[in-house]
């Protein structure tokens, strides 16, 4: 099963997390648009694949398709500016499962992410320092003994580390106490913002939370950093939920009001969908919808998104018939048995 499908440790709280490493070869301009040096990139890359292993493929970005590349995106594997990308210097190296996935080509040499589900920092640290290592040692990798890893940009030089977590935070955002959880993580030198904001407003509850320092600090640091304010975020938010929790009744109604509308709703726009899945997981959470399990509010989630519901109903649809089959694929995935 794929990570974005499962659900981890904390996952009440936290839904994934992304380890990236920029890395740069020594004797190729940085962020090329040059032919030749991309070629000789990917060549590169394509002759050292098997001794690199974990089961990765090269894929060039021109040869997946609009819908495939949008699928890519809603699982945080690429970004906007790579979705929205036209120039065919990107390439990338996935494995089946999907949580390794090296972008070649694109503002450093190699992004290399890995994801996992829920609170597994430290495994997913390991993990993404044994892939490093291996290109490393593959690769002649543009490091410097006075500033360490080489990078396009000076923010990310050094360690050349960035930690992503998604969080997900319904009891502070309903008992108002979001904002000042937001001016902590700050004064702590990350950075947080919401995942999903329409109309500068953060829907869903959802945020995403990294590191903004990598230079004069060690990957070590930055993972334990990042590790006591999720810590702090995890308890604060399961503290704001037993708030909630004081007034049964309306914690209650509020929960079963959304589970009424996701179960029965004939259309259903995206960030609706989002808004509402908000209670609904932290009423599954709290134990107070028993029809719903951790398994069914993954594929919720992931089936929601525009691309992926039509990669799942094997059509091409605008967003009116999304809407109707977004309610549909709902359904499905509570009534599954």
């Amino acid at each position: 099963m794929n990570w974005y499908m499962q659900r981890g440790k904390d996952s009440d709280v936290v839904n994934s997390l992304k380890i990236n490493y920029s890395r740069n070869l020594r004797n190729y301009k940085f962020n090329t648009n040059s032919l030749k040096d991309i070629q000789e990139i990917e060549n590169l890359i394509k002759t050292n694949l098997p001794s690199i292993g974990y089961g990765l493929k090269f894929i060039k970005m021109k040869d997946i398709d609009e819908l495939g590349k949008r699928s890519l995106y809603e699982k945080g594997l690429i970004n906007e500016e790579i979705l929205e990308d036209n120039s065919n210097k990107i390439s990338m190296l996935i494995n089946d499962e999907e949580n390794i996935c090296v972008l070649i080509n694109y503002d450093n040499h190699f992004e290399i992410q890995l994801f996992g589900s829920g609170m597994e920092l430290e495994n997913i640290f390991n993990f993404a320092k044994e892939i490093d290592q291996k290109f490393d040692e593959t690769f002649d990798i543009a490091k410097s003994n006075k500033y360490g890893y080489l990078t396009t940009s000076p923010i990310n030089v050094g360690t050349g580390l960035n930690v992503e977590v998604i969080v997900h935070l319904p009891g502070l955002t309903k008992t108002g106490n979001i904002r000042k959880i937001i001016q902590t993580i700050n004064n702590f030198g990350l950075d947080i913002n919401g995942m999903y904001v329409k109309n500068q407003e953060i829907i869903g509850d959802i945020y995403k939370i990294s590191n903004k320092q990598t230079l004069g600090i060690t990957e070590e640091s930055i993972i334990n950093n990042i590790r006591i304010i999720i810590d702090k975020i995890i308890e604060q938010e399961r503290k704001a939920r037993k708030l909630l929790g004081t007034n049964k009744i309306e914690l209650d109604d509020m929960v079963y009001r959304n589970f009424g509308i996701i179960s029965n709703a004939k259309k259903i726009e995206f960030g609706e969908a989002l808004e509402i899945m908000s209670i609904v997981k932290m009423g599954t959470d709290l134990g107070i919808i028993t029809e719903l399990n951790d398994d069914k509010i993954a594929k919720i989630y992931f089936y929601i998104k525009p691309a992926n519901l039509q990669k799942r109903v094997k059509e091409n649809l605008d967003n009116y018939d999304q809407a109707i089959k977004r309610a549909e694929v709902i359904k499905e995935i509570i009534n599954e048995k």
